[in-house]
């Protein structure tokens, strides 16, 4: 009887530790459902990494989604702090160049008005329209080109523009400027308009066509000056201390007294006139 019941434990000792080691001998596998799902999502987060907010994956997993959102606001701050930016840069860089393009348009005033005294008020170009301003400087191209000694192309483009914004048509305008640069102050004027200059004293240029012996010892030379529109007498004062022409030599004479002798005009060269050859002294006439 005892043996019995020894072997009785012995056998329940043994069944125990069978089924404890089948236990620990089993293997856990997923079904075909988890399998299924957990490769659905894991494809649904590497599509993710190249989708943008047009193409959002619907039925992705949470960790995706939060994945997906948090990406989406960076791009979003990223291109507002850009706009923010691009913006500031902008109008600074508009700010800085209008303020130097005022500073490059008042040194360039201030450097016109030393030379002409028109440029310290406002610029009536301004106020032209495109087709206005281009007539506009064309005619004070030609005026520039047509009257020697004249201003400058600037200066007389600006003169036009006054008279176009007064009410005159640039034809108008061009007439009045012409004639204004003709009878200005230091212009040469053609000899066949002096008759019409009102000014007492002028200045020429041309060439010496004719001198004679003059009669009387106060008079140094007695001439002709002539150039494409007419000829004019000219006498030169011994007082001026001028210097000597020779005929057929370019002259420009600046300051002549204009006289009227036998209803023609003619004039003087005295102390207050200077006397130039724009030829002589040219190495290439040698």
């Amino acid at each position: 009887m005892e043996r019995t019941y020894v072997s009785g434990d012995n056998d329940s000792v043994e069944s125990n530790s069978e089924d404890s080691g089948a236990a620990e001998a089993v293997e856990l596998r997923a079904t075909v459902e988890l399998e299924t799902q957990a490769k659905i999502d894991s494809e649904a987060i590497a599509a993710v990494d190249g989708m943008g907010e047009l193409d959002h994956p619907y039925g992705m997993t949470l960790e995706a989604q939060e994945k997906w959102e948090a990406r989406e606001a960076e791009k979003q701050r990223t291109r507002e702090r850009r706009k923010t930016q691009s913006a500031v840069r902008e109008a600074g860089n508009r700010v800085c160049v209008a303020h130097g393009s005022m500073q490059r348009r008042q040194r360039f005033r201030e450097r016109a008005a030393s030379v002409e005294p028109a440029f310290e008020k406002e610029d009536a170009r301004e106020a032209l329209s495109c087709a206005e301003l281009a007539a506009v400087n064309q005619q004070a191209a030609r005026i520039a080109e047509g009257v020697r000694e004249s201003g400058t192309r600037a200066a007389i483009s600006r003169r036009l523009a006054d008279e176009v914004c007064e009410g005159r048509s640039v034809l108008s305008a061009s007439i009045r400027v012409l004639e204004a640069e003709q009878r200005r102050a230091g212009t040469v004027v053609p000899i066949g308009e002096l008759e019409a200059v009102s000014r007492r004293e002028v200045s020429i240029e041309g060439r010496v066509e004719q001198l004679w012996n003059p009669n009387h010892t106060a008079i140094a030379q007695v001439g002709l000056i002539a150039d494409e529109t007419s000829r004019v007498k000219v006498t030169v004062w011994k007082a001026s201390d001028a210097p000597w022409m020779d005929e057929g030599e370019r002259v420009r004479i600046r300051g002549a007294a204009k006289n009227w002798y036998n209803g023609r005009v003619s004039l003087a060269v005295t102390g207050d006139t200077s006397v130039h050859f724009p030829e002589r002294g040219r190495w290439w006439d040698r």
